[in-house]
């Protein structure tokens, strides 16, 4: 029998041989498994690390942008004016390309057509990121396509994103209102205002494209991918898709902006036609004009010094930009001023001999022979020049230009289109301050007439006789009619925007509208016989804007052999009459006489418009 004593010593032993023999084991699976992983790494870096050393080169993971589909523009019909098309694009990646010469080198003898470009690229840009793809050349084209896709191999670190390119349906339609896009600059880039863009991307430069830039651009994604040596992909692991922009239904009508272009083919002018009860406007047109395709894959320099050396301003979107002296047109913001001031009444009466004397000068209407006796109504009917400059005598300069600027004159409208022009309403106090000379008294007649020195837009323009037209109230011009995502739902819809009342009581205003009407309708009216219609009750303004002024012999030369001193002609009008649905404002340059030069025109779009040829409907609910 074991004694206690040697009972303890006998299980602590037998505990003791235990514990060596489990750590044992464990020792010898430790080894065992450092002497399996060293013999793998073995394996993987000295017998088999060659094989992996190239694979390591020749393979990486590197995450690519993916650009977004820029939105669609749409007329207020749902007619696509702007479209994407797909586009070949070529780009570099540096660190691929390298040496990047010799690349360079190979590639221009492919396509020697680009060797310019891609040289006049590589000077610019300092590849900042040499992982990341340089745009050389943005829609190749196929013909340029073939040969480098054909010599890939040859041509490390050259690849070709297939991308969507813009696309304006109809060359050169719209093309002030729509606009076009143009290449980020650095300066744009680092302004931090176009979150989403890089170098190589583009921006609305010009029109709706840069006003709705926004939101017509959408968001880029991204992918992960494996590409080989030569920068090519060879595999996709993730994607992160982009999202499109959004698109857009302008205000203005297709086939009524179609019928203002082709009235201004082969003229140089805007037409500017308007809803007058809200404000959206249904055509805007400025010729001559340009196309904006050309600026796509970035227009060159000696094209860009045409447009902008062209005395015609093609550039110009001369609706909102032209300034003209407004001529008769302006009479409308006179007679108001002289009715509200009380200086005339519907009773009053000018005689007018053909002439009218003030001081050593004889100021003439541009009726040789005279009106006779006229009223505030026959004065606008016939356009009497005479009645106007009694009317300009008593009121003066800055009552007049007071009115001037509360029926919207000599400010911008509001418009989202940029370079808006305010135009020009003169008071004795800015004459002295611009040219150190007082107001001469004869001035007053001047520009009682629309002449001197006012300068007005043919919008602004057709803002007023908007305003006139549906009882004196002045809408903000629209030119969105509302944003959908490709969805169909709705981001945002326009709504009218009241921006001032005509300063006109109901008296006033029915005087001067039925002056108007009788500009068309009454068989002396100025616009009768180009204007009158048998169908619509059409009412407007003509205006013939002198250019020079004719006090020498060489002036009266000059204006007889050279276009470019004939006058200007306008005319503005709404119709129908009473419930007016369209307001058209037309400028000619040196179009000669209004009612001629403007008036058919203006009529054309009328009767196009109501007449049934045109789809009136618009675009109010999510598709």
């Amino acid at each position: 029998m074991i004694s206690s004593k040697n009972f303890h010593k006998y299980f602590y032993t037998v505990d003791n041989d235990w514990y060596k023999r489990r750590l044992f084991g464990i020792m010898i699976a430790v080894f065992a498994t450092f002497g399996i992983l060293a013999a793998r790494l073995f394996y993987l870096q000295i017998i088999q690390g060659d094989n992996y050393f190239k694979m390591s080169k020749n393979n990486c993971i590197r995450i690519q942008r993916v650009k977004p589909v820029r939105g669609l523009i749409f007329d207020r019909n749902g007619k696509l004016l702007v479209e994407n098309r797909p586009s070949f694009d070529l780009n570099i990646i540096p660190c691929d390309a390298r040496p990047i010469q010799q690349t360079l080198d190979k590639l221009s003898l492919y396509v020697p057509e680009l060797a310019d470009e891609i040289n006049e690229k590589i000077n610019k840009n300092k590849f900042r990121y040499s992982y990341r793809p340089v745009l050389l050349k943005k829609d190749i084209g196929r013909d340029a396509l073939a040969p480098i896709a054909s010599h890939r191999f040859e041509l490390p670190g050259i690849i070709i994103d297939t991308n969507a390119c813009r696309n304006y349906i109809y060359d050169a339609l719209s093309s002030h209102l729509i606009g076009y896009l143009g290449e980020i600059n650095v300066k744009e880039l680092k302004s931090g205002i176009y979150r989403y863009k890089e170098g190589g991307d583009f921006i609305g430069r010009y029109g709706v494209e840069k006003a709705y830039d926004s939101y017509l651009s959408g968001i880029p994604g991204g992918r992960i991918v494996q590409v080989n040596a030569n920068g090519q992909v060879v595999n996709v692991l993730d994607t992160v898709e982009p999202e499109p922009g959004n698109n857009l239904f302008l205000t203005i009508d297709f086939h009524l902006q179609s019928i203002a272009e082709a009235q201004l083919q082969g003229k140089v002018g805007a037409i500017v036609a308007m809803d007058p009860s809200s404000g959206e406007i249904l055509a805007m047109a400025s010729s001559p004009t340009f196309n904006q395709n050309d600026f796509i894959n970035g227009i060159s320099s000696d094209q860009w010094h045409r447009l902008v050396s062209d005395p015609n301003r093609p550039m110009m979107n001369k609706a909102v930009q032209g300034v003209y002296p407004p001529a008769s047109i302006y009479k409308v913001v006179t007679a108001i001023a002289g009715l509200e001031e009380g200086v005339i009444d519907e009773n009053t009466t000018f005689y007018c001999p053909g002439s009218y004397q003030y001081g050593n000068r004889v100021f003439g209407c541009w009726k040789k022979q005279g009106h006779g006796k006229v009223n505030v109504v026959k004065a606008l009917t016939q356009s009497c020049d005479v009645f106007f400059y009694h009317v300009g005598k008593k009121i003066g300069v800055d009552r007049l230009a007071g009115y001037a600027k509360r029926c919207g004159l000599g400010s911008q409208t509001g418009i989202n289109l940029d370079h808006e022009s305010a135009g020009l309403i003169p008071t004795a106090a800015w004459k002295k301050r611009r040219t150190g000379i007082s107001w001469q008294g004869g001035e007053n007649l001047s520009i009682a007439i629309g002449q001197g020195y006012n300068l007005v837009t043919p919008l602004q323009l057709a803002v007023l006789y908007g305003a006139v037209a549906n009882g004196g109230t002045e809408f903000k011009p629209q030119i969105l009619k509302l944003i959908q995502t490709v969805e169909g739902k709705i981001v945002k819809i326009s709504q009218p925007e009241i921006i001032g009342k005509l300063p006109v009581s109901r008296r006033t205003m029915g005087l001067i509208r039925k002056g108007l009407r009788e500009v068309v309708h009454n068989k002396h009216g100025t616009a009768h016989s180009y204007v009158y219609d048998d169908d619509i009750d059409i009412s407007g303004k003509t205006g013939t804007a002198q250019v020079v002024s004719r006090k020498t012999e060489k002036d009266r030369q000059n204006k007889k052999n050279n276009v470019s001193y004939e006058s200007h002609a306008w005319f503005v009008g709404y119709a129908p009459t009473e419930n007016p649905e369209i307001v058209v404002s037309v400028l000619i340059e040196h179009g000669i006489h209004g009612s001629s030069g403007a008036g058919p025109i203006a009529k054309e779009m009328i009767v196009s418009y109501l007449s049934g040829m045109i789809d009136n409907s618009i675009i109010t609910s999510e598709k």
